[in-house]
């Protein structure tokens, strides 16, 4: 089959991990291929994906070949595939927008983003760049907080026709505004703020669905997460989390038997450690009661390598996006949304949202 081609704004972590998995997976067949929750996805494979364009603004990456920028710092994740081939792109200099938070000025070089001091690409030009690279989906991995940056890429996405995953959680496809865009265009899109393939947020739902499901009622919970990568780094602006916190909060909420109040409730990042690196660390805690108003607490300490742990989930994402264009299939793809995502425009349960997904992908269900 043709390949799938993408373009990534913003190359950071997360899009180094994706690129390394693209060729990583090249040498796995079907039976070993740990990580991937579907091999085969409407035909398509994981390698069958190809980066044609991609956008960033540090002075490190932009110019630089895709395979050499997604090693450049500030990322500092696991790099469990180092002889990613030559790919002849180019990293074009995106626009800053609210890209770079002004507090990261205060720290070393190889834990903040430099500016490039080249000329910012106009939305014109990088509309432009999607359209002669032949991209067909537009992936958006800007910093946590880039609201501004972020309506700017989904709008280049529409102005270029080209279907677009948002893995931040700044509200696009659950935008009522802007899911309208997308839907009179009939350009698919899949958001908002792309779920782990085993983090902090999936154990937490997790968790708290089984607390349902068993008659455990819930009483107060907290979720904090330690890392050291610029996402981190860049979430100690606390100016910056407002959405984050939201779209975090609403995946545990949302699978609660009863919502908590406000004050019994707190989830999300809690600081920024420096040698973790790209390490996460989630300290969980859930309260309630049992049987007979007994008292009962569960506590958990999770540690992730970040970004690959979102990769995985990223190449079904693509892979769905795909077959929706291949299906002339519009608008926000509700069911992959809904599994992929933690602030989807509509919350199921995972078990629903997994069987609605592969019915999806089946062509049983239309998005």
């Amino acid at each position: 089959m043709d390949k799938i081609k993408i373009a990534i704004a913003g190359i950071g972590n997360c899009a180094s991990s994706l690129i390394q998995g693209l060729e990583y997976y090249k040498e796995k067949a079907e039976k070993d291929a740990i990580g991937l929750m579907h091999w085969d996805v409407g035909g398509y494979r994981p390698f069958d994906i190809e980066v044609v364009a991609a956008f960033d603004i540090d002075e490190r990456k932009v110019g630089e070949d895709v395979a050499d920028a997604i090693f450049a710092a500030p990322n500092c994740t696991t790099v469990f595939c180092p002889d990613v081939p030559k790919t002849g792109v180019k990293v074009t200099m995106g626009n800053i927008k609210d890209g770079v938070s002004e507090h990261m000025v205060n720290y070393e070089d190889d834990y903040r983003f430099i500016p490039s001091s080249k000329k910012e690409s106009t939305d014109e030009e990088i509309v432009s760049v999607l359209k002669e690279s032949g991209a067909e989906i537009l992936l958006n991995f800007l910093p946590v907080g880039s609201e501004i940056a972020t309506r700017f890429y989904a709008q280049c996405a529409l102005d270029a026709g080209v279907a677009f995953i948002n893995n931040m959680p700044i509200f696009i496809a659950s935008n009522p505004e802007w899911a309208q865009k997308f839907e009179e265009k009939g350009i698919p899109i899949i958001g908002d703020d792309i779920k782990a393939q085993l983090g902090a947020t999936i154990t937490h739902r997790t968790l708290a669905d089984l607390f349902r499901k068993r008659g455990v009622k819930v009483e107060r919970t907290y979720q904090l997460n330690t890392g050291g990568n610029t996402d981190f780094l860049n979430m100690l602006n606390r100016d910056r989390l407002s959405s984050k916190k939201t779209s975090k909060t609403e995946a545990v909420q949302s699978v609660l038997a009863e919502r908590l109040e406000d004050h019994n409730i707190h989830v999300g990042p809690s600081d920024y450690v420096p040698w973790q690196q790209d390490n996460k660390l989630c300290f969980l805690r859930m309260e309630g009661k049992l049987f007979g108003d007994v008292p009962m607490n569960l506590e958990l300490r999770l540690s992730v390598e970040d970004s690959p742990n979102s990769a995985g989930v990223v190449i079904d994402a693509i892979r769905c996006c795909k077959i929706a264009l291949d299906r002339g299939t519009g608008g926000i793809l509700y069911s992959p949304a809904s599994y992929f995502m933690k602030h989807p425009p509509k919350q199921f349960t995972d078990d629903d949202a997994y069987r609605m997904t592969n019915e999806f992908i089946e062509g049983t269900r239309e998005n």
